[in-house]
């Protein structure tokens, strides 16, 4: 499966000894830069020296679907609007001890003119796979800043709609099923169709990954959609959900205590332990229909 797993011997011990090969899922960093373009753009046919570059994050992930990551991040961290701050993305050249090309530096310069909304330092980090950005300072400052408000949705969503979902968005992981090592995210549009499954080690990862899909395709804010992920939801989810003005967050697995604050100030539906036929609502159960 290209980069996405690596074959290795294994034993395997269960009262005997089983020498075998299995799949495991690759970790690897990925830096994400940001460079800005001088007001007046770049002239056509002109070939100046790129502009300085600033990183933003450097997080651990499962290789592949890079830009819509670097894209996610930067939406859901409130760094740019969405796919319209966003001139270019480009792998660097950066390469392995063997020279060969590692794909593991994306640099995103912004549209002429853009900068970035709020200050790097504010909330920069070397981010592990498993907890994103961690530090927010407080749910009010979230909640102050929230470029689209999933109060505002009235949709309605069938919770057989949500199990139908979950049960797509599983069919389709295909790293997960060779590896049993990544999370998912998936988007489901407002008829119930799944729009988009993405993978990763890291479930904060997934989640970018699919908002940045939806940013590429101009699909923000994502009224009247659902996204699902694969894993618990926290603080830092709940944060990505309503940034993105998702109006149904739902977990196969259970919520943090600031998850749900977040959700429930920001008018987000949070459903936890999403197994068919069940779901639990920790927050506006008024969106979900039987």
């Amino acid at each position: 499966m290209g980069r996405v797993t690596q074959r290795l011997k294994v034993e395997r011990r269960d009262g005997r000894t089983l020498r075998r090969i299995e799949s495991v899922a690759v970790e690897e960093p990925l830096e994400i830069r940001v460079a800005a373009l001088p007001d007046g753009g770049v002239p056509a046919g002109s070939s100046p020296l790129r502009p300085p570059s600033t990183t933003v994050t450097t997080t651990m992930r499962l290789p592949g679907d890079d830009f819509d990551l670097a894209l996610g991040h930067l939406v859901a961290e409130g760094l740019v609007a969405g796919a319209e701050d966003v001139a270019t993305m480009m792998h660097c050249t950066d390469t392995a001890p063997d020279g060969s090309p590692t794909f593991n530096v994306v640099e995103v310069t912004l549209a002429a003119g853009v900068s970035l909304r709020r200050p790097v330092t504010e909330r920069t980090e070397v981010a592990t796979s498993a907890c994103g950005v961690c530090g927010s300072a407080s749910v009010d400052d979230l909640l102050a800043v929230l470029p689209h408000r999933p109060s505002d949705d009235d949709v309605r969503v069938p919770l057989a709609a949500i199990h139908a979902g979950m049960a797509a968005m599983r069919e389709r992981q295909k790293v997960f099923e060779a590896t049993g090592g990544v999370h998912a995210a998936a988007l489901l549009g407002p008829d119930g169709t799944v729009l988009a499954v993405r993978e990763d080690i890291g479930r904060h990862n997934a989640v970018d990954k699919v908002l940045g899909w939806a940013a590429r395709e101009g699909g923000l804010p994502l009224r009247g959609h659902v996204l699902l992920v694969s894993s618990r939801a926290g603080f830092e989810i709940a944060q990505k959900a309503a940034v993105a003005g998702v109006p149904v967050l739902a977990c196969v697995s259970a919520a943090t205590t600031l998850a749900v604050e977040v959700a429930d100030r920001a008018g987000l539906t949070l459903l936890g332990f999403v197994r068919e036929p069940r779901a639990t609502a920790l927050s506006h159960p008024e969106r979900i229909t039987d």
